[in-house]
């Protein structure tokens, strides 16, 4: 953390979005960062990554390969040793949480903690106060997301190294077994049109736990584009998308959607297909449910009036909206992810709009805010999502910004109103930062929303 009173701790996700940020000051330090914890002074034999510094069998939800990924973007896609050396450790670390995270074999996965603190009803990172197995969305889509940026890189590289086109061919099908696995599960509920946790009891029963939150938006993070040039020029790896397609129908359907835009045929590789990315926006652009005038909240405001409870074991368990700081002590109460704004999350799923615009472009428009009657392009929800992130460190009309809250000292002091501090997370209705105010850390992202919405030279926005 570069933190000048919790320094040097560390935790391995937040340090892989500091370094996003980190890379347009100084590229080759972001790298360096980001090679670190999967070298053998970091990364268990048998390919683990520490989560953080005081629990290292722990687990952050796997974001090197995406961080690496946009490292070498925004260093101008030159550095493949870089990249190649990022592959190599991180297939270790992919076939450690396969091994590890998914009990049944089944391709759903049970992370536990994964970062959210307190996001669910019960601590994830404990064990379940009764016999059973918390499957997840989030964690299960965390791993397709991994599956699809190891295939991204190994994409890149084939494309210098034809040797890769083999390891590029095992992640499409693993994602496309994991992406099955989602559905055939039950997480996503036809009924309420969005994703959730479920508890496999060892009685056979199965528990939907029914909280809006980003668990269920996070499996928009799977998706990536295949155009038709980037398939030509690897004629092993697009030979056998075709003959997987053709002879395993049954898992095909994540990889198997086609689409041409302006006379280019284009490949989407996504979780969510159409129908589900139409109902899943619904619920994030509501006003009263996810969408906040400073980005997308972690849990819908819809549980402010309607707490999400759950009996197990003799307890109940509940979950509300909670815009500010935690009033659950659950997980340590030390950060809250039950209604304000997180910037790294909503950093992902914006990302995620813009892959998803790429492939539909103006085909698809979507009602923005959910309600309005108004019909916008993903790119267009995409720039205002940006947009309503860069607002928090912005003066309003009323000279004030919504990062300091009601502090009158830092909103009006003359030596301190425009030295900005980059909070933690924010207060999913007002834009108050809180949580620790001088960790630079994720929220830092917003010097690459900036820099991308600038046009800066060195981004180019371009899909594999």
């Amino acid at each position: 953390m570069p933190d000048k009173w919790e320094y040097p701790w560390f935790a391995a996700w937040d340090l892989a979005f500091h370094c996003v940020a980190l890379a347009h000051v100084d590229p080759a330090f972001a790298k360096y960062q980001l090679i670190l914890l999967p070298r053998e002074w970091f990364q268990h034999p048998n390919g683990a990554l520490a989560a953080y510094e005081w629990s290292f069998d722990d687990v952050n939800p796997p974001v090197q390969a995406w961080a690496a990924m946009r490292v070498f973007e925004i260093d101008g896609y030159r550095d493949y040793e870089f990249l190649a050396r990022m592959l190599q450790k991180l297939l270790i670390n992919f076939t450690w949480w396969v091994n590890r995270k998914d009990a049944e074999g089944n391709n759903v996965f049970e992370g536990g903690f994964l970062g959210l603190d307190n996001i669910g009803p019960i601590d994830r990172s404990a064990p379940l106060p009764v016999a059973g197995t918390l499957e997840q969305a989030d964690g299960t889509a965390w791993m397709a997301m991994y599956c699809l940026d190891l295939l991204e890189m190994a994409i890149t590289l084939a494309r210098h190294d034809s040797t890769f086109e083999d390891i590029a061919t095992k992640f499409l099908e693993h994602f496309a077994y994991i992406a099955t696995a989602m559905v055939g599960r039950g997480m996503w509920d036809e009924q309420d049109g969005f994703y959730y946790d479920i508890i496999a009891l060892d009685t056979g029963e199965e528990l939907p736990l029914r909280v809006r939150s980003m668990v269920g938006l996070l499996p928009l993070a799977a998706t990536l584009t295949l155009g038709r040039a980037t398939l030509d020029a690897l004629p092993a790896f697009r030979d056998h998308l075709e003959w997987f397609c053709a002879n395993k129908p049954k898992y095909a359907k994540a990889i198997d959607q086609v689409h041409v835009l302006d006379m280019h045929e284009g490949r989407l590789l996504s979780i969510v297909a159409q129908d589900e990315l139409r109902r899943l926006m619904h619920y994030l652009l509501d006003e009263s449910e996810f969408l906040s005038p400073y980005g997308v909240r972690a849990l819908s405001a819809h549980h402010r009036d309607h707490p999400f409870q759950l009996n197990l074991g003799g307890t109940t368990y509940e979950v509300g909206y909670e815009p500010a700081e935690s009033r659950s002590f659950l997980f340590g109460g030390n950060s809250n992810w039950r209604g304000p704004v997180w910037f790294p999350v909503n950093y992902i799923v914006v990302a995620a709009l813009r892959r998803f615009a790429a492939y539909f472009g103006g085909d698809l428009l979507v009602e923005h805010p959910t309600g309005s009657g108004d019909e916008w392009s993903l790119d267009a929800i995409a720039d205002d999502l940006e947009e309503r992130l860069c607002r928090l460190f912005l003066r309003g009309q009323d000279g004030r910004r919504p990062c300091f809250g009601n502090v009158a000292l830092l909103q009006d002091h003359p030596l301190l109103r425009d030295r900005l501090l980059f909070h933690e997370y924010f207060n999913g209705d007002d834009g108050a930062g809180l949580g620790a105010s001088h960790q630079t850390g994720w929220t830092g992202l917003v010097a690459d929303v900036i820099a991308r919405r600038a046009g800066h030279p060195d981004i180019r926005r371009r899909t594999p």
